[in-house]
């Protein structure tokens, strides 16, 4: 039998599902979200990684749930060849970025500024871990941002089945992890959907791992919604890509979040240079509805996706 809970997570709606799991297994599961919202949020200021961003240069004291997020930002900004950067938090403040996205409108958001280049392009490269604490470089800021949910994700499914769940789902905002047996007792289904279209653009179908997509459609704000929450960081501004959608399909979430948000920045036609036959599978989606995607993405895939074809 399966249970489902839905609620408001880290800035995104969540969605958990548990197949024949102990009866407590849906409140168990929102209570460890929230647990590490409290421990992530940069819009909390007794987070963790609040008070690393207060600290910058200075070794803090951390738990290993905030550890284990650091390190794999470091894992993900070198898998992607450094178009994932976690340290661009001056850079999206700068945008106007600088509150919980609910609360941003066109008149309330602070007007874009240009970032100090010292700021706009420092990177992963001297974050330190070493044992219980972690030293950002000065002059940084780290956002846990999409990494931060999908490992979210990740760990709460992991728990769930340990608990004896014969399956879980966990989705949040998008960053989703699946593992064991679905609803109906086969496969789990996703559809992947464009924000603002109502055109489904394909259907995956996994037992274990994860689907996460970025998109430039959403957690957009200032005048005519020109600015948006994914920044380039060779240049510390919100990117210019051609793509408008990119989802992965990978083994943990953390890392299809990562390789998602790398598809959409880098953009067409390089858009799948750093996963074709590296592991991960994906698709993206062009301004004008054009679908591209890997060859690999067929064997996920319960549909063609409309529009589309294999790279």
């Amino acid at each position: 039998m399966a249970a489902e809970l839905r609620f408001r997570a880290m800035g995104s709606d969540a969605h958990v599902i548990v197949v024949d799991g102990p009866a407590d297994a849906l409140d168990t599961a929102r209570a460890r979200i929230e647990q590490l919202e409290r421990l992530w949020s940069r819009f909390l200021p007794d987070s963790e990684v609040s008070d690393l961003n207060r600290h910058p240069g200075d070794a803090r004291e951390v738990s290993d749930e905030t550890r284990l997020l650091i390190a794999k930002a470091v894992e993900a900004w070198a898998a992607s060849g450094g178009a994932f950067d976690p340290t661009v938090l001056g850079s999206l403040v700068a945008a106007g970025y600088d509150r919980s996205f609910e609360l941003l409108d066109d008149e309330t958001s602070s007007p874009a500024v240009a970032l100090p280049t010292s700021l706009a392009l420092v990177g992963c490269t001297d974050i330190e871990l070493d044992g219980t604490t972690v030293r950002l470089p000065a002059g940084t800021g780290f956002d846990p941002g999409g990494i931060g949910k999908g490992l979210a994700a990740d760990l709460v499914v992991e728990e769930l089945r340990a608990l004896g769940a014969a399956g879980a789902c966990v989705n949040l905002g998008g960053d989703l992890r699946v593992s064991g047996k679905g609803p109906d007792g086969g496969p789990w289904i996703v559809d992947i959907e464009a924000p603002g279209r109502e055109v489904r653009l394909a259907r995956v179908s996994l037992t274990e791992g994860a689907v996460a997509t970025s998109t430039t459609l959403r957690r957009r704000w200032g005048p005519d919604g020109a600015r948006h929450h994914l920044i380039d960081a060779t240049t510390g501004q919100p990117s210019a890509t051609d793509l408008e959608l990119a989802t992965v399909v990978a083994g943990a979430a953390w890392l299809a979040e990562v390789h998602a948000k790398t598809v959409l920045l880098r953009g067409a036609p390089h858009q799948f240079d750093l996963v074709d036959g590296t592991g991960p599978e994906a698709l993206s989606v062009d301004r004008h509805g054009y679908v591209c995607r890997t060859p690999g993405m067929a064997g996920f895939l319960v549909d063609e996706p409309v529009g589309g074809q294999a790279a």
